[in-house]
Parts: C-alpha cells; structure tokens; sequence
C-alpha cells in the first residue's frame, strides 16, 4: 500500500474507532477531580529523600501532582541492597537502571538490568530486585496508580537498625503489598 492510501485508511479507521466515543463525550483521563496538576521541572538534585529500609529513595513526582496517576522517584543504593520478592495489588511497576547494575526477577524469570535496561511489573505479579556488581546503583521507579508514597513515608519512620520484618510486613499489607 502506498504512503497516500496507507494515511486515508488509517486517517478513516482512527475516525470509526474514535467517533463513538467523542459523540457520548467521554472523559478518558483518570485524574482526581480537584486536583492542581501543573507542570513541574525537577532536576537531579531535587526531590524528597527517604530511606526506606536501607532504599535511599528520592521522590521526584508524587501523586498529588500527578492527579494520582503516577509516583516516580530515583533509588539510590549500595550493592547488596534489594527488595525481597512480592506483589502488589493496587500498581504497576517500571524500573529504569542508570548505573550500576540491578538484578531483578519478574514473574520468576530473573536477568540483570545494565544502565539503559528497564523492567515492567504488572500488579499481581512477584517481582524483586537487588544490587548487584561493584558499584552504587541509580534506577528510577515508576508506579501507577499513585499512593505507594504514602507507605514509603511510613517505612521510612521505622528505626535504624534492622528492620521488624513483623512491622514492615504489616505496613506493606495496609497499601495491598504482600511478600512471598
């Protein structure tokens, strides 16, 4: 099919798919009524930083300035440091390695993600990562829905030291988080 053909037909089937919807009005963003999204520049440096059971994490975009569609933040560990295998009930997650080196298992397959690689973890579906190699890794997680902030903020007021794996677990289970 040539360019001209392959646009018109396209250009006519995007119309059929799409007219239903725009003569009902449909609304097909999910934001929270009420909220005050507006754009936001955040660079390197910026952000809210918790430590979260040993994950320094620095919160970048949060829910309440996304309309509660996304929560992003920047993890920042030493080798060793990871999150042990569990599942979520409530948001997906992606995990963007840009240093260091992340091994990560998603649903039971288990590979190593190098800067540039990034990982996708469905809700319901186990999942963890860990340093590993020699240096620090810097990845940057995505979550949506928004609302995991809330239970980071949480873990990070637990005392240093080793954690209460009892309190952890039952702060985890409040936001739909389970360990397996």
């Amino acid at each position: 099919m040539n360019r001209k053909n392959f646009i018109r037909t396209t250009g006519i089937g995007l119309g059929v798919a799409l007219t239903p919807g725009l003569l009902r009005a449909e609304n097909t963003t999910s934001s929270t009524p009420g909220t005050n999204e507006k754009p936001k520049i955040i660079k390197d440096e910026d952000g809210e930083v918790l430590n979260v059971i040993g994950d320094i994490q620095t919160h970048k975009l949060i829910g309440s300035e996304t309309g509660n569609q996304i929560v992003e933040w920047v993890d920042n560990v030493p080798p060793g440091t990871g999150i042990p295998p569990h599942v979520h009930t409530k948001e997906d997650e992606i995990f963007r390695v840009i240093k260091g080196q992340v091994e990560i298992m998603v649903d039971g397959e288990v590979t190593i993600l190098n800067p540039g690689d990034i990982a996708f973890a469905p809700k319901n579906v186990p999942h963890a990562w860990t340093v590993v190699g020699t240096e620090d890794a810097k990845m940057i997680t995505s979550a949506f829905p928004a609302g995991i902030e809330h239970m980071f903020r949480e873990l990070s007021k637990l005392p240093p030291g080793p954690p209460d794996f009892e309190k952890v677990t039952a702060i985890c289970g409040k936001h739909g988080i389970s360990f397996v």
